[in-house]
């Protein structure tokens, strides 16, 4: 009798596992992962942009270079550059040696983020009437740069020219071009600009030239 029952309990298990492997659904299998919940949307900013802030820039014509600067800031204003008002390409080093002949933008209330230009003249000079415009740079044609300062002229030529600059006076070496105007120049206003040498005869800025 146990001998029958034996095998009867064998014979089952073996159905089952033939059943199981058969039937791949019949196995244990993870569930597939439930996505996570995307996440809300965060609502776009509405309503206008702040507006740009203001305020009073002085009137800063005829005062110290480095005073200017200091009330300009007091104002509000830390966006400040200076020029050369005779249009000799001079660097304002010192500002205490230089005074102001222009501003721009003119007096009044203006946005702080605005830069303020002003133009300068060293103490001992006079106001031109209007700034003077440096040299504009050079085509293929000579402009004419007499009268103009020797290093604004230099700033306005072809970084690769050749350049020679003679003093027009007497036999002085020329070290800051800033202090010299040209007298003479070759080739002359006109003439085709091809990359052949350039030379310019010079005098100091508050000579007259020969």
């Amino acid at each position: 009798m146990r001998t029958h029952h034996t095998a009867a309990l064998l014979a089952a298990a073996a159905a089952l596992t033939t059943l199981t492997a058969c039937n791949p659904q019949a196995s244990t299998d993870p569930k597939p992962a439930t996505p996570a919940p995307a996440a809300p949307r965060t609502a776009s900013p509405s309503g206008p942009a702040p507006a740009a802030k203001t305020a009073t820039l002085p009137d800063l014509v005829g005062k110290g270079l480095q005073t200017a600067q200091d009330e300009a800031q007091a104002a509000g204003f830390y966006a400040l550059k200076s020029h050369d008002a005779l249009g000799r390409d001079r660097l304002q080093a010192l500002d205490r040696n230089w005074k102001v002949c222009s501003q721009s933008p003119a007096p009044g209330r203006v946005g702080t983020g605005t830069t303020v230009d002003f133009g300068a003249v060293k103490l001992e000079e006079t106001c031109p009437a209007t700034d003077a415009p440096a040299p504009k740079p050079a085509g293929s044609t000579m402009p004419d740069f007499v009268g103009q300062g020797m290093k604004a002229v230099r700033a306005a030529l072809p970084g690769n020219a050749s350049i020679t600059v003679k003093d027009a006076v007497q036999s002085r070496m020329v070290l800051q071009e800033s202090n010299w105007k040209v007298c003479t120049q070759n080739p002359a206003a006109g003439a085709a600009l091809n990359g052949q040498p350039v030379a310019f005869t010079v005098a100091k800025t508050e000579e007259t030239c020969p």
